[in-house]
């Protein structure tokens, strides 16, 4: 499999992640086609806009839709859904897929990659890091903030000649991309700030980072659940540095008020991925005989305010 050069592009999940990063690709000239439901008919009729820290910019046209049957088949397929929402993956793919589409997907936590593997093959299947600020703040408009990064990687193993191909695609596109030895560990390395940005905004009380990291004994929190992440990874054979704990708070401090996608989800009284990023990691840790203490603290404080939301 190799990556066209005018290739046919799906985006299945077209929230903020699925329409800041297809819209890069069709901004320079890729055949990019969204699932579209919430937001169809205003961008059918408006288009899409992209405010970004990198430079704004419209796409007056784009190719949305209702069914990935009315898409058909295609070379990439994006996906950037929820992870809760996964079965409906099993529907939605079958239409896209030619022998040689490869799937892609941007979801955060642990298990996605599996289960895409399980049911389509794990040639087919790459996951994609996103390291990325960014909100949708009305129909058709997403807020990118900073960064950007996506790192890929294959979920059968070593990066192939299609990884390297579309990482160069996704930066002639202006998205900054680089290629994973090892796509677990890759996701790890996520989980090290996912874990205690993304579920200390909700079990906090509903902080951004900027509330967050201006506590001590938050910060202090943060730091002691990314030691143990960082720790429990290398146990399971995924070496981590402990000095990406000072790199992901510094860079952390440079985004401001910025409120993590799943804080967003729980005030908006959508589905948390709660077993994707808290639950997975810890029964993964426990399986191999280790104990995540604080992971899994934060893990039940996370099921009582789902649950008393």
């Amino acid at each position: 499999m190799t990556f066209p050069a005018h290739s046919r592009t799906a985006i299945i999940g077209s929230g903020a992640v699925g329409c800041y990063y297809g819209g890069r690709l069709a901004q320079h000239g890729n055949d990019v086609h969204f699932l579209m439901r919430t937001d169809y008919e205003h961008v059918k009729q408006h288009g899409l806009k992209i405010q970004s820290h990198l430079g704004d910019f419209d796409l007056p046209q784009v190719n949305c839709h209702r069914s990935t049957v009315e898409i058909g088949p295609c070379d990439l397929v994006i996906i950037a859904m929820k992870a809760t929402a996964n079965e409906a993956l099993l529907d939605l793919l079958p239409p896209l897929l030619k022998d040689d589409t490869m799937i892609l997907t941007l979801q955060n936590g642990l298990g996605s990659d599996d289960f895409l593997a399980r049911h389509f093959g794990s040639e087919r299947v790459l996951g994609g890091l996103c390291f990325v600020c960014i909100n949708r703040i009305a129909p058709g408009v997403i807020h990118h903030i900073a960064q950007g990064q996506i790192a890929l990687g294959e979920h059968s193993g070593a990066p192939q000649a299609r990884t390297k191909a579309l990482a160069a695609e996704f930066r002639r596109c202006g998205i900054d991309c680089v290629v994973e030895s090892s796509l677990i560990t890759a996701r790890w390395k996520k989980l090290v700030w996912n874990i205690p940005f993304n579920g200390l905004s909700i079990a906090a009380g509903n902080k951004d980072t900027a509330a967050i990291l201006a506590d001590p004994a938050l910060e202090q929190r943060v730091r002691d659940l990314m030691r143990e992440i960082i720790v429990t990874a290398g146990q399971l054979g995924h070496e981590i540095p402990l000095g990406l704990i000072d790199t992901m708070i510094e860079r952390t401090r440079t985004m401001s008020a910025y409120k993590p996608s799943s804080l967003i989800d729980f005030l908006a009284g959508s589905e948390v991925e709660l077993e994707a990023s808290w639950g997975e990691p810890v029964r993964r840790a426990n399986a191999a005989g280790i104990a995540m203490p604080r992971v899994e603290e934060l893990y039940q404080q996370l099921k009582q305010r789902i649950a008393s939301r």
